[in-house]
Protein backbone atom coordinates (compact mmCIF):
# COMPACT_ATOMS: atom_id res chain seq x y z
CA UNK A 1 0.00 0.00 0.00
CA UNK A 2 2.89 2.47 1.13
CA UNK A 3 4.26 1.65 -2.58
CA UNK A 4 1.56 2.73 -4.16
CA UNK A 5 0.91 5.92 -2.26
CA UNK A 6 4.74 6.88 -2.92
CA UNK A 7 4.56 6.19 -6.08
CA UNK A 8 2.36 9.21 -7.03
CA UNK A 9 5.16 11.19 -6.73
CA UNK A 10 6.20 12.82 -9.72
CA UNK A 11 8.90 12.43 -11.21
CA UNK A 12 11.35 14.32 -12.64
CA UNK A 13 14.50 14.26 -14.55
CA UNK A 14 17.57 14.64 -12.15
CA UNK A 15 19.98 17.24 -12.97
CA UNK A 16 23.97 15.42 -12.82
CA UNK A 17 24.44 17.09 -9.16
CA UNK A 18 21.27 15.63 -7.71
CA UNK A 19 20.07 12.28 -6.35
CA UNK A 20 17.16 11.10 -5.41
CA UNK A 21 16.28 10.55 -1.90
CA UNK A 22 15.07 6.90 -0.74
CA UNK A 23 11.55 6.43 0.17
CA UNK A 24 12.54 3.34 2.32
CA UNK A 25 15.23 5.20 4.51
CA UNK A 26 13.04 6.15 7.78
CA UNK A 27 10.28 4.31 9.01
CA UNK A 28 8.52 5.24 12.45
CA UNK A 29 10.54 3.01 14.43
CA UNK A 30 14.03 4.19 12.93
CA UNK A 31 12.91 7.70 12.53
CA UNK A 32 15.06 8.47 15.65
CA UNK A 33 17.91 8.04 13.80
CA UNK A 34 17.56 10.16 11.24
CA UNK A 35 19.47 13.04 10.21
CA UNK A 36 18.75 16.84 10.54
CA UNK A 37 15.43 18.16 8.76
CA UNK A 38 14.58 21.56 6.96
CA UNK A 39 18.57 21.75 6.52
CA UNK A 40 19.68 18.73 5.38
CA UNK A 41 18.96 14.91 4.61
CA UNK A 42 17.91 11.46 6.03
CA UNK A 43 21.06 10.03 7.37
CA UNK A 44 21.63 8.50 10.45
CA UNK A 45 23.62 10.14 13.27
CA UNK A 46 26.46 8.59 12.89
CA UNK A 47 27.36 9.59 9.62
CA UNK A 48 30.00 11.91 9.15
CA UNK A 49 28.36 14.32 8.12
CA UNK A 50 29.75 18.01 7.52
CA UNK A 51 30.23 20.50 10.53
CA UNK A 52 28.03 23.25 11.30
CA UNK A 53 27.65 25.86 9.17
CA UNK A 54 27.34 29.42 10.66
CA UNK A 55 25.61 32.50 9.04
CA UNK A 56 27.39 36.10 8.44
CA UNK A 57 25.62 37.47 11.14
CA UNK A 58 26.26 37.24 14.58
CA UNK A 59 23.48 35.78 16.39
CA UNK A 60 22.04 33.59 13.30
CA UNK A 61 23.58 30.04 12.99
CA UNK A 62 22.90 26.79 12.03
CA UNK A 63 21.15 24.15 14.62
CA UNK A 64 21.58 21.44 12.62
CA UNK A 65 24.90 18.74 11.76
CA UNK A 66 24.76 18.96 7.84
CA UNK A 67 25.37 15.48 6.05
CA UNK A 68 26.57 15.98 2.96
CA UNK A 69 23.48 15.01 1.29
CA UNK A 70 22.34 16.43 -2.61
CA UNK A 71 18.45 17.76 -2.95
CA UNK A 72 16.14 16.41 -5.54
CA UNK A 73 13.99 18.57 -7.50
CA UNK A 74 10.60 18.28 -6.61
CA UNK A 75 7.47 19.47 -8.26
CA UNK A 76 3.79 20.76 -6.63
CA UNK A 77 0.78 18.76 -7.10
CA UNK A 78 -2.62 19.35 -7.28
CA UNK A 79 -4.40 21.08 -4.87
CA UNK A 80 -6.94 19.26 -2.69
CA UNK A 81 -10.39 21.08 -3.95
CA UNK A 82 -9.25 19.40 -7.42
CA UNK A 83 -9.76 15.36 -6.48
CA UNK A 84 -12.68 14.02 -5.44
CA UNK A 85 -13.04 13.04 -1.42
CA UNK A 86 -12.52 9.75 -1.48
CA UNK A 87 -8.78 10.92 -2.82
CA UNK A 88 -7.86 13.37 -0.64
CA UNK A 89 -6.35 11.36 1.68
CA UNK A 90 -4.43 9.68 -0.45
CA UNK A 91 -2.91 12.74 -1.86
CA UNK A 92 -2.60 13.68 1.62
CA UNK A 93 -0.01 11.27 1.73
CA UNK A 94 1.95 12.33 -1.56
CA UNK A 95 2.09 15.96 -0.45
CA UNK A 96 3.48 14.50 3.13
CA UNK A 97 5.94 12.24 1.17
CA UNK A 98 7.21 14.79 -0.99
CA UNK A 99 7.52 17.70 2.14
CA UNK A 100 10.40 14.61 3.13
CA UNK A 101 12.72 16.47 0.88
CA UNK A 102 15.14 18.27 3.21
CA UNK A 103 17.40 21.60 2.21
CA UNK A 104 20.42 23.69 3.64
CA UNK A 105 18.76 26.60 4.86
CA UNK A 106 22.05 28.69 5.51
CA UNK A 107 21.76 29.64 2.26
CA UNK A 108 18.96 31.56 1.14
CA UNK A 109 19.80 31.46 -2.52
CA UNK A 110 20.47 28.06 -2.94
CA UNK A 111 17.09 25.19 -3.99
CA UNK A 112 14.68 28.65 -3.58
CA UNK A 113 11.68 27.59 -5.97
CA UNK A 114 12.17 24.08 -4.41
CA UNK A 115 12.14 25.47 -0.94
CA UNK A 116 8.87 28.24 -2.20
CA UNK A 117 7.21 24.57 -3.46
CA UNK A 118 7.80 22.88 -0.35
CA UNK A 119 6.70 25.90 2.06
CA UNK A 120 3.70 25.84 -0.32
CA UNK A 121 2.79 22.21 0.45
CA UNK A 122 3.39 22.34 4.35
CA UNK A 123 0.86 25.19 4.47
CA UNK A 124 -1.35 23.59 2.15
CA UNK A 125 -1.27 20.78 4.61
CA UNK A 126 -1.81 22.57 7.90
CA UNK A 127 -5.27 23.63 6.15
CA UNK A 128 -5.96 20.38 5.62
CA UNK A 129 -5.41 18.99 8.87
CA UNK A 130 -7.18 22.24 10.48
CA UNK A 131 -10.63 21.82 8.39
CA UNK A 132 -10.80 18.44 9.99
CA UNK A 133 -12.47 16.99 6.98
CA UNK A 134 -11.98 13.45 7.30
CA UNK A 135 -10.36 10.90 9.40
CA UNK A 136 -6.30 9.80 8.88
CA UNK A 137 -5.79 6.31 7.53
CA UNK A 138 -2.83 4.50 8.98
CA UNK A 139 -0.48 5.60 5.87
CA UNK A 140 -1.29 9.13 6.41
CA UNK A 141 -0.46 8.66 10.39
CA UNK A 142 3.07 6.75 9.38
CA UNK A 143 3.91 9.24 6.45
CA UNK A 144 2.85 12.28 8.95
CA UNK A 145 4.97 11.22 11.76
CA UNK A 146 7.76 10.29 9.45
CA UNK A 147 7.97 13.39 7.73
CA UNK A 148 8.43 15.42 11.19
CA UNK A 149 11.13 13.09 12.14
CA UNK A 150 12.66 13.77 9.09
CA UNK A 151 12.28 17.66 9.14
CA UNK A 152 12.49 18.02 13.01
CA UNK A 153 14.78 15.78 14.67
CA UNK A 154 18.55 16.70 14.17
CA UNK A 155 22.07 17.00 16.19
CA UNK A 156 22.94 19.84 18.14
CA UNK A 157 26.89 19.77 17.84
CA UNK A 158 28.46 20.81 20.89
CA UNK A 159 29.69 24.39 20.90
CA UNK A 160 26.00 25.34 20.02
CA UNK A 161 25.44 24.83 23.83
CA UNK A 162 27.42 28.15 24.48
CA UNK A 163 25.15 29.55 26.48
CA UNK A 164 25.10 27.38 30.07
CA UNK A 165 21.63 26.94 29.83
CA UNK A 166 20.87 30.65 30.35
CA UNK A 167 24.03 31.06 32.69
CA UNK A 168 24.29 34.83 30.97
CA UNK A 169 20.85 35.73 31.19
CA UNK A 170 22.71 38.95 28.79
CA UNK A 171 23.71 37.41 26.31
CA UNK A 172 20.82 37.53 23.15
CA UNK A 173 18.81 34.34 22.10
CA UNK A 174 20.39 32.58 19.36
CA UNK A 175 17.97 32.07 16.05
CA UNK A 176 18.04 29.30 13.62
CA UNK A 177 17.80 30.51 10.18
CA UNK A 178 15.62 27.20 8.88
CA UNK A 179 12.77 28.84 11.69
CA UNK A 180 10.53 29.76 9.28
CA UNK A 181 10.20 26.27 7.66
CA UNK A 182 10.64 24.30 11.02
CA UNK A 183 7.79 26.41 12.30
CA UNK A 184 5.20 25.82 9.59
CA UNK A 185 6.33 21.81 10.46
CA UNK A 186 6.03 22.36 14.15
CA UNK A 187 2.19 23.82 13.48
CA UNK A 188 1.47 20.92 11.54
CA UNK A 189 2.58 18.16 14.15
CA UNK A 190 0.59 20.02 16.90
CA UNK A 191 -3.00 20.57 14.37
CA UNK A 192 -2.13 16.83 13.68
CA UNK A 193 -1.91 15.52 17.22
CA UNK A 194 -4.51 17.82 18.20
CA UNK A 195 -7.07 16.78 15.92
CA UNK A 196 -10.29 15.09 16.47
CA UNK A 197 -10.05 13.12 13.45
CA UNK A 198 -6.40 11.52 14.96
CA UNK A 199 -7.00 8.07 16.44
CA UNK A 200 -4.63 7.30 19.39
CA UNK A 201 -4.79 3.84 19.81
CA UNK A 202 -3.53 3.65 15.29
CA UNK A 203 -1.13 6.80 16.31
CA UNK A 204 0.59 5.31 19.03
CA UNK A 205 2.58 3.23 17.06
CA UNK A 206 4.25 5.47 15.31
CA UNK A 207 4.16 8.34 18.00
CA UNK A 208 5.91 5.56 19.99
CA UNK A 209 8.93 6.07 22.69
CA UNK A 210 11.34 6.71 20.41
CA UNK A 211 9.84 9.66 18.72
CA UNK A 212 9.30 11.28 22.18
CA UNK A 213 12.62 10.91 23.38
CA UNK A 214 13.98 12.38 20.13
CA UNK A 215 11.06 15.42 20.95
CA UNK A 216 12.40 15.94 24.11
CA UNK A 217 16.32 15.98 22.91
CA UNK A 218 15.14 19.03 20.79
CA UNK A 219 14.44 20.80 24.28
CA UNK A 220 18.30 22.19 24.36
CA UNK A 221 17.73 24.25 21.06
CA UNK A 222 18.49 27.72 21.74
CA UNK A 223 16.13 29.29 19.62
CA UNK A 224 12.99 30.44 22.67
CA UNK A 225 10.72 29.81 19.76
CA UNK A 226 11.65 26.12 18.61
CA UNK A 227 11.28 25.89 22.71
CA UNK A 228 7.93 27.05 23.05
CA UNK A 229 6.28 25.22 19.97
CA UNK A 230 7.92 21.80 21.42
CA UNK A 231 6.31 22.88 25.01
CA UNK A 232 3.22 23.14 23.61
CA UNK A 233 3.55 20.14 21.02
CA UNK A 234 4.25 17.84 24.29
CA UNK A 235 1.76 18.89 26.79
CA UNK A 236 -0.19 18.13 23.81
CA UNK A 237 0.77 14.47 23.46
CA UNK A 238 0.83 13.89 27.11
CA UNK A 239 -2.92 14.26 27.25
CA UNK A 240 -3.69 12.75 24.33
CA UNK A 241 -1.66 9.66 24.39
CA UNK A 242 -2.60 8.01 28.08
CA UNK A 243 -0.29 5.30 27.42
CA UNK A 244 2.81 7.01 27.23
CA UNK A 245 2.44 9.21 30.55
CA UNK A 246 4.13 7.54 32.62
CA UNK A 247 7.41 6.88 30.07
CA UNK A 248 7.22 10.92 29.17
CA UNK A 249 7.13 12.09 33.08
CA UNK A 250 10.43 9.30 33.43
CA UNK A 251 12.13 10.40 30.31
CA UNK A 252 11.82 14.30 31.45
CA UNK A 253 13.10 13.10 34.85
CA UNK A 254 16.43 11.78 33.47
CA UNK A 255 16.46 14.97 31.53
CA UNK A 256 16.74 16.53 34.75
CA UNK A 257 19.08 14.26 36.48
CA UNK A 258 21.57 14.42 33.82
CA UNK A 259 21.10 18.53 34.44
CA UNK A 260 21.51 18.32 38.13
CA UNK A 261 24.34 15.69 38.21
CA UNK A 262 26.38 15.99 35.19
CA UNK A 263 26.31 19.00 32.89
CA UNK A 264 24.22 21.69 34.82
CA UNK A 265 23.77 22.94 31.08
CA UNK A 266 20.61 22.60 29.16
CA UNK A 267 18.37 25.44 27.38
CA UNK A 268 14.88 23.69 28.13
CA UNK A 269 15.15 23.11 31.94
CA UNK A 270 12.36 26.55 31.90
CA UNK A 271 9.83 24.47 29.32
CA UNK A 272 10.06 21.59 30.93
CA UNK A 273 9.14 22.55 34.38
CA UNK A 274 6.59 24.41 32.66
CA UNK A 275 4.77 21.32 31.41
CA UNK A 276 5.39 19.53 34.99
CA UNK A 277 3.23 22.30 36.07
CA UNK A 278 0.47 21.61 34.39
CA UNK A 279 0.74 17.49 35.02
CA UNK A 280 1.24 18.21 38.80
CA UNK A 281 -1.72 20.21 38.71
CA UNK A 282 -4.05 16.99 37.55
CA UNK A 283 -1.95 14.58 40.07
CA UNK A 284 -5.06 12.64 42.01
CA UNK A 285 -4.74 12.56 45.67
CA UNK A 286 -3.03 11.26 47.56
CA UNK A 287 -0.11 11.56 45.81
CA UNK A 288 1.85 8.57 44.76
CA UNK A 289 5.23 7.47 46.14
CA UNK A 290 7.22 9.06 42.70
CA UNK A 291 5.78 12.07 42.61
CA UNK A 292 6.87 12.79 46.18
CA UNK A 293 9.94 11.32 45.18
CA UNK A 294 9.97 13.30 42.15
CA UNK A 295 9.35 16.84 44.82
CA UNK A 296 12.07 15.59 46.69
CA UNK A 297 14.94 14.10 43.88
CA UNK A 298 14.36 16.50 41.15
CA UNK A 299 12.83 19.86 42.28
CA UNK A 300 14.14 20.59 45.47
CA UNK A 301 17.55 19.89 44.37
CA UNK A 302 17.18 22.24 40.89
CA UNK A 303 17.36 25.09 43.70
CA UNK A 304 21.12 24.31 43.61
CA UNK A 305 22.92 25.18 40.07
CA UNK A 306 24.09 28.55 39.63
CA UNK A 307 21.92 29.49 36.32
CA UNK A 308 18.78 29.17 38.84
CA UNK A 309 16.91 32.69 37.49
CA UNK A 310 16.38 31.20 34.00
CA UNK A 311 13.65 28.66 35.19
CA UNK A 312 13.38 29.93 38.47
CA UNK A 313 9.49 31.42 38.37
CA UNK A 314 8.76 28.20 36.47
CA UNK A 315 10.34 25.56 39.19
CA UNK A 316 8.74 28.11 41.86
CA UNK A 317 5.18 27.07 40.42
CA UNK A 318 5.85 23.50 40.85
CA UNK A 319 6.42 23.47 44.20
CA UNK A 320 3.64 25.52 45.56
CA UNK A 321 1.41 23.22 43.17
CA UNK A 322 2.49 20.27 45.71
CA UNK A 323 2.30 22.06 48.34
CA UNK A 324 -1.50 23.37 47.34
CA UNK A 325 -2.13 19.73 46.89
CA UNK A 326 -0.33 18.23 49.72
CA UNK A 327 -0.08 20.94 52.53
CA UNK A 328 1.66 18.76 54.68
CA UNK A 329 4.83 18.81 51.89
CA UNK A 330 5.50 22.40 53.25
CA UNK A 331 7.54 21.51 55.97
CA UNK A 332 9.55 19.13 53.44
CA UNK A 333 10.18 21.71 50.91
CA UNK A 334 11.68 24.43 53.18
CA UNK A 335 13.84 21.51 55.18
CA UNK A 336 15.26 21.44 51.46
CA UNK A 337 15.53 25.16 50.78
CA UNK A 338 17.43 25.09 53.83
CA UNK A 339 19.62 22.49 52.97
CA UNK A 340 20.46 24.38 49.54
CA UNK A 341 20.39 27.82 51.00
CA UNK A 342 23.07 30.07 48.91
CA UNK A 343 26.11 30.91 50.88
CA UNK A 344 27.91 33.04 48.31
CA UNK A 345 25.14 34.45 45.79
CA UNK A 346 23.17 37.25 47.05
CA UNK A 347 20.92 37.03 43.75
CA UNK A 348 19.94 33.18 45.01
CA UNK A 349 19.33 34.49 48.22
CA UNK A 350 16.96 37.22 47.18
CA UNK A 351 14.85 34.33 45.00
CA UNK A 352 14.96 32.06 47.98
CA UNK A 353 13.83 34.45 50.24
CA UNK A 354 10.62 35.14 47.68
CA UNK A 355 10.19 31.89 46.69
CA UNK A 356 9.95 31.05 51.09
CA UNK A 357 7.39 33.70 51.44
CA UNK A 358 5.01 32.28 49.04
CA UNK A 359 5.61 28.84 50.40
CA UNK A 360 4.69 30.55 54.15
CA UNK A 361 1.64 32.13 52.73
CA UNK A 362 0.02 28.66 51.91
CA UNK A 363 1.23 26.56 55.26
CA UNK A 364 -0.35 25.88 58.13
CA UNK A 365 0.92 26.26 61.83
CA UNK A 366 1.24 21.84 62.59
CA UNK A 367 3.70 22.58 59.62
CA UNK A 368 4.93 25.96 60.42
CA UNK A 369 5.94 24.92 63.80
CA UNK A 370 8.05 21.90 62.50
CA UNK A 371 10.38 24.00 61.06
CA UNK A 372 10.44 27.35 62.50
CA UNK A 373 13.72 26.96 64.58
CA UNK A 374 16.05 26.25 61.83
CA UNK A 375 13.67 28.52 59.65
CA UNK A 376 14.34 31.69 61.22
CA UNK A 377 17.79 31.26 62.43
CA UNK A 378 18.39 31.15 58.71
CA UNK A 379 16.49 34.90 58.36
CA UNK A 380 18.42 36.08 61.19
CA UNK A 381 21.49 35.48 59.18
CA UNK A 382 19.90 36.86 56.11
CA UNK A 383 18.42 40.02 58.23
CA UNK A 384 22.27 40.63 59.31
CA UNK A 385 23.49 40.24 55.52
CA UNK A 386 25.83 43.33 54.31
CA UNK A 387 23.86 43.10 51.10
CA UNK A 388 20.78 45.27 51.75
CA UNK A 389 18.57 43.35 49.35
CA UNK A 390 19.16 40.33 50.80
CA UNK A 391 18.26 42.10 54.31
CA UNK A 392 15.62 44.07 52.98
CA UNK A 393 13.54 40.97 51.57
CA UNK A 394 14.03 38.95 54.94
CA UNK A 395 12.41 41.95 57.11
CA UNK A 396 9.53 42.53 54.27
CA UNK A 397 8.35 38.96 55.88
CA UNK A 398 6.52 41.10 58.25
CA UNK A 399 4.47 42.64 55.81
CA UNK A 400 2.54 40.04 55.03
CA UNK A 401 -0.63 39.17 57.39
CA UNK A 402 -0.30 35.29 56.98
CA UNK A 403 3.36 35.63 58.10
CA UNK A 404 2.84 37.54 61.13
CA UNK A 405 0.16 35.79 62.41
CA UNK A 406 2.08 32.43 62.19
CA UNK A 407 4.74 34.67 64.17
CA UNK A 408 3.00 35.96 67.04
CA UNK A 409 1.50 32.74 67.81
CA UNK A 410 4.76 31.42 68.27
CA UNK A 411 6.92 34.25 69.54
CA UNK A 412 7.96 33.04 72.88
CA UNK A 413 10.21 30.49 70.14
CA UNK A 414 10.73 33.09 67.82
CA UNK A 415 11.28 36.74 69.37
CA UNK A 416 14.62 34.99 71.50
CA UNK A 417 15.75 33.64 67.92
CA UNK A 418 14.96 36.90 65.77
CA UNK A 419 16.08 39.93 68.61
CA UNK A 420 19.93 39.62 68.22
CA UNK A 421 20.14 39.78 64.56
CA UNK A 422 17.48 43.27 64.96
CA UNK A 423 19.38 44.61 67.48
CA UNK A 424 22.82 44.08 65.72
CA UNK A 425 21.41 45.52 62.52
CA UNK A 426 19.69 48.82 64.99
CA UNK A 427 22.92 49.43 65.73
CA UNK A 428 25.75 48.61 63.03
CA UNK A 429 24.23 48.35 59.61
CA UNK A 430 24.98 50.62 57.12
CA UNK A 431 22.06 51.07 54.82
CA UNK A 432 19.20 53.37 56.38
CA UNK A 433 16.46 51.41 54.54
CA UNK A 434 17.66 48.57 56.60
CA UNK A 435 17.83 50.50 59.56
CA UNK A 436 14.55 51.56 59.32
CA UNK A 437 12.80 48.55 58.54
CA UNK A 438 14.82 46.78 61.72
CA UNK A 439 13.28 49.41 64.06
CA UNK A 440 9.57 48.57 62.35
CA UNK A 441 9.76 45.17 63.08
CA UNK A 442 11.26 45.69 66.44
CA UNK A 443 8.27 47.81 66.93
CA UNK A 444 6.06 45.29 66.14
CA UNK A 445 7.52 42.73 68.77
CA UNK A 446 6.99 45.46 71.38
CA UNK A 447 3.18 46.15 70.51
CA UNK A 448 2.87 42.14 70.26
CA UNK A 449 4.46 41.35 73.68
CA UNK A 450 6.18 44.12 75.72
CA UNK A 451 7.13 41.87 78.69
CA UNK A 452 8.16 38.89 76.51
CA UNK A 453 10.53 41.86 74.15
CA UNK A 454 11.85 43.11 77.77
CA UNK A 455 12.43 39.90 79.06
CA UNK A 456 14.09 38.32 75.61
CA UNK A 457 16.16 41.85 75.84
CA UNK A 458 17.65 41.69 79.10
CA UNK A 459 18.72 37.80 78.33
CA UNK A 460 20.89 39.24 74.72
CA UNK A 461 21.96 41.52 76.93
CA UNK A 462 23.32 38.95 79.38
CA UNK A 463 24.77 36.92 76.10
CA UNK A 464 26.65 40.05 74.39
CA UNK A 465 27.95 40.65 78.38
CA UNK A 466 29.23 37.57 78.49
CA UNK A 467 30.58 37.34 74.94
CA UNK A 468 32.06 39.88 75.02
CA UNK A 469 34.37 39.45 78.79
CA UNK A 470 35.02 36.07 76.63
CA UNK A 471 36.21 37.76 73.77
CA UNK A 472 38.28 40.13 76.12
CA UNK A 473 39.84 37.13 77.94
CA UNK A 474 40.92 35.57 75.28
CA UNK A 475 42.49 38.81 73.91
CA UNK A 476 44.40 38.96 77.05
CA UNK A 477 45.21 35.38 77.23
CA UNK A 478 46.77 35.66 72.90
CA UNK A 479 48.82 38.99 74.42
CA UNK A 480 50.21 36.87 77.39
CA UNK A 481 51.10 33.70 74.83
CA UNK A 482 53.21 36.72 72.58
CA UNK A 483 54.97 38.67 75.62
CA UNK A 484 56.16 35.00 76.85
CA UNK A 485 57.21 34.16 73.32
CA UNK A 486 59.20 37.23 72.72
CA UNK A 487 61.01 36.84 75.67
CA UNK A 488 62.68 33.10 74.84
CA UNK A 489 65.85 33.19 73.24
CA UNK A 490 66.27 31.79 69.07
CA UNK A 491 68.12 28.11 69.94
CA UNK A 492 68.24 26.61 66.22
CA UNK A 493 65.82 25.63 64.22
CA UNK A 494 62.92 25.97 67.03
CA UNK A 495 59.74 27.54 65.52
CA UNK A 496 58.70 30.88 67.62
CA UNK A 497 56.34 33.57 67.58
CA UNK A 498 56.58 36.58 65.53
CA UNK A 499 55.10 39.33 67.42
CA UNK A 500 53.55 42.55 66.06
CA UNK A 501 56.46 45.71 65.21
CA UNK A 502 55.44 47.37 68.40
CA UNK A 503 55.25 44.66 70.74
CA UNK A 504 59.07 43.78 69.91
CA UNK A 505 60.12 48.02 70.21
CA UNK A 506 57.92 47.80 73.77
CA UNK A 507 60.28 44.65 74.22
Amino acid sequence: MLKQFLSKLPRKALKSDERPESPRTSTPRSSSRTGPSGVGGGTPRSNGGVGPVRSNGPKRMSSAVFPASVVAGIEPLVPFKDVPTSEKMNLFVSKVSLCCVTFDFTDPTKNSIEKDVKRQTLLELVDFVASGSMRFSEPAILATCRMCAINLFRVFPPNYRNGGGGENDDDEPMFDPAWPHLQIVYELLLKFVTSSFLDAKIAKKYVDHSFILRLLELFDSEDPRERDCLKTILHRIYGKFMVHRPFIRKAINNIFYRFLFETEKHNGIAELLEIFGSIISGFALPLKEEHRMFLWRVLIPLHKPKNLGSYFQQLSYCITQFIEKEPKLASVVIKGLLKYWPITSSQKEVMFLGELEEILEAVNMVEFQKVMVPLFCRIGCCINSSHFQVAERALFFWNNDHIVNLIAHNRQVILPIILPALERNAHNHWNQAVLNLTLNVRKMFVEMDDQLFLSSHAHYMEEEAKQSSAAKKRKEAWERLENAASLQPVTGTTAVLVTSLATSIAC
